[in-house]
């Protein structure tokens, strides 16, 4: 029943992306759905990117082994989104661009600057799709017995199938229609999972018995936990994913009120995962890893019906995250590399061609590196946190500041994508565990975006005039 219902979900999936190709027009039909998006699908879809398999795996899986002092870093993302709608879009959107590095080339006057935040963009997002792939190939091996290899093949031809025909309109309507089916999975799941062990109060009870440090902050050090909610902060506002959907709004009103909806919707789904954290502590207490906690609800707790319309929200999960990727590191490959350094003057025709090919790629090489063991054995969760952190680290100075600091020059940007990145990954690699990696990240970003700034020439009047429209 499973596997029928799982099937099904991906034909009308995939009827949706097809449908979407006969309203794609041009490229902005294809990179931000042409500027047009409501209150409803904008919120829908905002909502979708955000919950991954970083939230039905990854955050289920890190509670079941650490607590709820995780949990409490669900604070930050509505802090994050706030930050985006009330600060950051009222000037960002003020000029509407297609990609983020288009807006780099913009507000910092020059190529570089774009191909450094295209090539950022492509790598950091290699590792986020791994994230989602390594899920779903987890979710097919539990569910269905398939070897994890073909259900990872699986799960990225989908996502590719419908992404590379409809573009950006088939990513949005797609989303809609997944955040549904995540609402209803978790709605459903919820009540029947908690009634297996005698309801919430014996199941706060018997968290207590099976581990008792899951309601205490013994499991994570406060600075570690401090500075992974300081990148999903940061992270809501500076990944390109969600930065692109402002531009695919269709004005302030509408950011507005479809970023509260964002809100709500992610720290509704975010505390029905929290529960069902609790759920898997109790029920399946020697899980060799936590990432299996959440397929282990969907196959051993539910019903069969039911475990395939949460299984299906898992899945929606993840490709409504993943098809987002694919939409804005395509770009980054087709629109900002290739069309920008290699040949502007390509025909309408081809750089159709062109947009699709980049995504194909740039979905197919995470696929492969998982498939050659890297990133395997990793929390999918701390993949994510990872991504999110490169995120933060390039991204967060160059915006803010371009739009709020006049003097913020071309080099200044160049120096703090560079500094942040690098930063973010020497720490992964040798820095202190008990820091996330975001804080090396962003301070290296900032300061270096503040001295190169005050030592090179001030921008020039064109590229600051868009963003300070009174300044003298």
């Amino acid at each position: 029943m499973q596997l029928y219902v799982f099937l099904a979900y991906g034909i009308l999936v995939f009827t949706i992306g097809w449908l979407s190709l006969r309203a794609t027009r041009d490229e902005s039909d294809y990179w931000i759905a042409g500027g047009r998006l409501g209150v409803l699908v904008g919120g829908a879809t905002l909502a979708a990117t955000h919950v991954s398999a970083g939230t039905f795996i990854g955050t289920i899986g890190v509670m079941y082994g650490t607590g709820w002092s995780f949990g409490w870093l669900v604070l930050a993302i509505p802090l994050g989104y706030w930050f985006t709608a009330a600060v950051l879009a009222p000037r960002f959107t003020r000029v509407r661009e297609l990609t983020l590095p288009a807006f780099i080339e913009t507000r910092y006057y020059g190529r570089g600057p774009r191909a450094l935040a295209a090539v950022i963009i492509i790598v950091a997002y290699v590792v986020y799709i791994q994230a989602q792939i390594i899920a779903g190939g987890l979710i097919a091996n539990v569910m269905f017995g398939i070897p994890p290899a073909w259900g990872m093949i699986g799960f990225t031809a989908i996502l590719l199938a419908y992404t590379v025909v409809g573009g950006m309109i088939a990513v949005v309507w797609t989303d809609y229609f997944q955040l549904a089916v995540m609402v209803l999975g978790v709605a459903v799941a919820l009540p029947i999972a908690v009634q297996q062990v005698g309801g919430f109060d014996a199941l706060f009870t018997l968290v207590q018995v099976v581990n008792p440090r899951t309601f205490t902050w013994e499991s994570m050090p406060p600075t570690l936990l401090f500075t992974m909610g300081m990148a999903f902060m940061l992270g809501s506002v500076a990944g390109p994913e969600k930065l692109t959907r402002l531009f695919a709004m269709k004005d302030m009103r509408t950011i507005r009120r479809a970023v509260l909806i964002t809100i709500l919707l992610v720290t509704g789904i975010n505390l029905t995962v929290f529960m069902l954290s609790l759920v898997a502590v109790v029920l399946f207490p020697a899980l060799p890893t936590g990432d299996l906690a959440m397929p282990m609800i969907t196959r051993a707790v539910l019903p069969p019906v039911l475990g395939a319309i949460l299984l299906a929200a898992i899945a929606a999960a993840m490709m409504s995250t993943v098809d987002s990727l694919l939409i804005v590191a395509g770009s980054a490959l087709s629109h900002d590399i290739w069309r920008t350094l290699i040949d502007p003057n390509v025909s309408a025709r081809r750089r159709a061609w062109i947009n699709r090919a980049g995504i194909a790629i740039v979905g197919t090489a995470p696929l492969l590196l998982v498939l050659s063991g890297v990133g395997r054995g990793e929390l999918v969760q701390f993949i994510v946190l990872l991504f999110t952190s490169l995120m933060a680290s390039s991204f967060f100075v160059p915006v803010v500041f371009g739009i709020y600091w006049q003097r913020a020059t071309r080099e200044g940007a160049i120096a703090a994508m560079l500094g942040g990145v690098t930063a973010t990954f020497l720490w992964k690699l040798f820095g202190a565990a008990n820091v996330d990696p975001v804080l090396p990240g962003f301070l290296a970003s900032l300061g270096l975006m503040i001295a190169v700034s005050l030592v090179t020439p001030p921008p020039p009047n064109a590229a600051t005039r868009p963003y300070f429209p009174n300044a003298a």
